[in-house]
């Protein structure tokens, strides 16, 4: 069974949960339509004991390229304005993140920004070869959100999650497999199959048992709420600065962005 939303595709079968972000125009951009229509769909998986797996994907040729920099130079919000946005996102983002049931995505082509961040969110990332992930955050003068800083540390150490951060740099598919990003990397077109193949093998298991598994890894997440709080107030302050409105402008006027890591030579 298929939903259809404005921003997301959400679809039930045999037990399998799959969100398709659906702004292929934007390459998936995470904007404030989609982000309601997530929280939406997250309640309904959360609560429905039928779904037993969830696969995050996107439609057509990537994953989501981030957050819509076109809506976010037009919001005319303050720190204040930010901050609630931030605070509204964390409400239905730590969920998904507790979630009892596992969490797949299926990242092909880029997952920038808060696009890598929720992909992170899940428990096991499948990657095409051509997927690229990046922390672009600094690239437009913010920081990185969607729990971010929770989750990346996590899972390449502090060291290399300081570097992806600061440097905004992108990460090939087979870097990415070698940092223990991805699981396991396929073909494009081996992708959403392995996806819901690994989901589909959950609907077999016990439902308790994955749920205390998962329950028993989230202990450690006791931090969790105060770097949500921290994220929403550096963000609110970053989100306000001339700099991050000067970055944008210069994305939106298809100019170089003022800060680049340098290549290699």
């Amino acid at each position: 069974m298929s939903q259809c939303y404005e921003r997301i595709i959400f679809e039930r079968q045999d037990g399998v949960a799959t969100l398709r972000f659906n702004y292929p125009a934007k390459r998936n951009a995470f904007d404030p339509q989609m982000r309601e229509e997530m929280a939406e769909v997250v309640r309904l998986v959360q609560t429905d004991a039928s779904l037993r797996a969830l696969v995050l994907t996107g439609v057509g040729d990537h994953f989501c390229s981030g957050g819509d920099l076109g809506n976010i130079a037009a919001s005319g919000l303050d720190n204040a304005g930010w901050r609630a946005r931030l605070s509204s996102l964390h409400h239905w983002l730590k969920d998904l993140m507790l979630l009892d049931k596992p969490v797949i995505a299926a990242v092909d082509g880029a997952a920038y920004g808060a696009g890598f961040s929720l992909a992170l969110a899940a428990d096991f990332i499948i990657a095409s070869d051509r997927a690229r992930f990046a922390m672009s955050f600094i690239r437009v003068g913010v920081v990185p959100d969607c729990a971010a800083f929770y989750t990346l540390p996590r899972v390449v150490g502090v060291q290399r999650a300081r570097e992806l951060m600061l440097s905004g740099r992108e990460v090939s598919a087979q870097e990415a497999l070698q940092l223990g990003i991805a699981s396991e990397l396929v073909a494009p077109e081996q992708l959403q199959a392995r996806a819901q193949a690994i989901a589909q093998s959950f609907v077999g298991a016990s439902p308790v048992a994955l749920s205390l598994i998962k329950r028993s890894l989230a202990m450690a997440a006791n931090d969790l709420p105060a770097l949500l709080e921290q994220e929403a107030n550096a963000q609110a302050l970053a989100m306000g600065t001339a700099q991050h409105r000067e970055a944008v402008q210069a994305f939106l006027n298809k100019q170089p962005a003022p800060f680049q890591w340098p290549a290699r030579t």
